[in-house]
């Protein structure tokens, strides 16, 4: 039964709620000393996905993927890279198509079920250099990813392919997507909603007839936009068929190694159904931390230049 009662000491006083948790990290936090070396990598559909890697000649990798709209400098990425360079590891830190810098060739985009590309990053990586331990890092959507491909690839993954950690994760997209139209998270959908707007432009002028752009005057709901626009964008039926094919607690049943799912039960992104204890009871895998506080993808700690969600997630890496 690991559910895991959690050693956060919690964030400093000054962030006194889930909302202040989540955004101060974000735009406060500066992570210096992290040069990548940037790879493309092309898809076995021809598209591409752009990695930046910390190749240090170690024996064991890291592979990070970000969250919705991020990119491999996000401040959480980089901070993650950073604390597994120092110890001994070499990073991978991916970008999801579209999020380089640089929109990708094909009429889909990325999406919280695309496992197919980590897959191929995976193998590209096991191909490039002979790894003897592997680790997965996910976050929010990025950790969405991460358990549904142990999940699917349970019985199949890579010996060397030794955990996977989750942080801050949606792992039911369906109750998550009714938490982002509540008037307190209306910061959060409308930044979502105008940079992804942006991007699904892009593709409707790519790619005309393929997407009607006027539906986003009818967006009342973040459910309206899945339906109008996640889900055709990314070969879905309409969003139930988009929440029920991309939730990873659906799939997380299959999952056959260590694996940490790291979600505070004061994020304002999350619903408890996304931090099921149902499941991390009786799974000999799972293992499920849930503390009070910590914000989403926040987690910071007084005096430490490190989060939590970095330093539990090397920990639990370590261990295995």
């Amino acid at each position: 039964m690991p559910i895991i009662s959690s050693a956060y000491p919690g964030p400093p006083s000054y962030q006194y709620n889930g909302h202040l948790q989540t955004v101060i990290p974000s735009l406060t936090r500066s992570v210096s000393g992290v040069s990548y070396e940037r790879e493309r990598l092309i898809l076995a559909d021809g598209d591409f996905v752009d990695l930046d890697w910390l190749d240090q000649g170690q024996n064991r990798l890291v592979i990070l993927t970000h969250g919705l709209e991020g990119d491999s400098n996000r401040q959480y990425m980089r901070g993650m890279a950073k604390l597994f360079a120092q110890h001994s590891y070499d990073v991978l830190a991916w970008n999801c198509r579209s999020c380089s810098g640089e929109m990708n060739q094909a009429f889909r985009l990325y999406n919280h079920g695309e496992i197919g590309d980590l897959g191929e990053v995976i193998t590209h990586a096991l191909r490039t250099k002979s790894y003897t331990q592997v680790v997965l890092v996910g976050f929010s959507m990025g950790g969405n990813i991460t358990l549904k491909y142990l999940g699917v690839h349970g019985q199949e993954l890579p010996d060397v392919l030794t955990s996977g950690i989750a942080i801050s994760s949606p792992t039911d997209l369906g109750a998550s997507a009714l938490l982002l139209d509540r008037p307190g998270n209306r910061f959060y959908r409308n930044r979502f909603m105008k940079k992804l707007a942006v991007k699904l432009n892009q593709k409707a002028d790519r790619y005309p007839g393929r997407l009607d752009m006027t539906k986003l005057r009818l967006v009342r709901r973040w459910r309206d936009f899945d339906d109008y626009f996640s889900a055709p964008v990314n070969d879905y039926r309409d969003a139930d068929d988009f929440y029920e094919q991309a939730s990873a607690v659906n799939f997380m049943a299959g999952i056959r190694i260590p694996t940490l799912l790291l979600n505070a039960q004061n994020d304002p992104l999350l619903s408890p159904e996304c931090s099921p204890n149902w499941l991390a009871q009786t799974h000999p895998h799972i293992f499920l931390e849930t503390p009070r506080s910590g914000g989403h993808v926040g987690f910071m700690v007084a005096r430490d230049a490190y989060t939590y969600a970095e330093r539990r997630a090397l920990a639990f890496a370590a261990d295995r």
